[in-house]
């Protein structure tokens, strides 16, 4: 049975950390929903648009939107899309639900400072973002300047410049270390660079 992966959409979300992960996630045989906070049609922050495969309301309304029905969550960053992520209440409660469960939490860009660790769900966790993001996460959270930070069950990358390594990772963590590897070869992702 493949893992299965949500991706979370809001208005304004960055579009590289998106369609990337999302992508290389399909490429490797995980199957992924895109989901969007709102409107099915999801505006990025540069003005891309992207269909969404369903929403959050329909996914509530289906008793979808919970653990057992995914391995893993991941959590594109861009402003607005993170604060507007953040200001969702079902998104909250969805990942914090999923971090409890011990599935697979995964951030990049401004998304680990702005939506998780509101949460509480950095606490005590290695973590990374993007550049001056760490400044607004409590010291209970341990930055690291690496561009993908493993910690646990949560995996963070710092931008659009990483989501190549932070979906191979993502990869690597959901199906085995050979995948994501071979992964990385077949996008010509530059070996060595996580």
């Amino acid at each position: 049975m493949p893992k299965k992966v949500i991706v979370l959409l809001a208005p304004g979300f960055e579009e590289v950390e998106a369609v990337t992960p999302i992508d290389y996630l399909r490429r490797a045989g995980i199957e992924v929903s895109v989901v969007a906070v709102g409107l099915k049609t999801v505006n990025g922050s540069h003005g891309i648009q992207i269909s969404a495969d369903t929403d959050l309301s329909s996914l509530l309304e289906e008793k979808k939107l919970i653990p057992a029905e995914w391995d893993a969550v991941v959590v594109p960053g861009g402003l607005p899309g993170a604060d507007n992520l953040a200001a969702s209440g079902d998104v909250g409660a969805f990942l914090k639900e999923m971090a409890k469960a011990g599935k697979l939490i995964c951030a990049i860009c401004a998304a680990p400072a702005r939506v998780l660790s509101p949460l509480g769900l950095l606490s005590g966790k290695e973590f990374t973002c993007f550049p001056g993001e760490e400044k607004n996460v409590p010291a209970s959270a341990i930055w690291k300047e690496d561009r993908v930070v493993i910690d646990g069950n949560f995996i963070t990358s710092r931008g659009a410049g990483t989501a190549g390594e932070f979906a191979c990772a993502v990869v690597s963590k959901l199906l085995t270390d050979a995948d994501g590897k071979k992964l990385a070869e077949r996008v010509l992702l530059k070996a060595g660079s996580r």
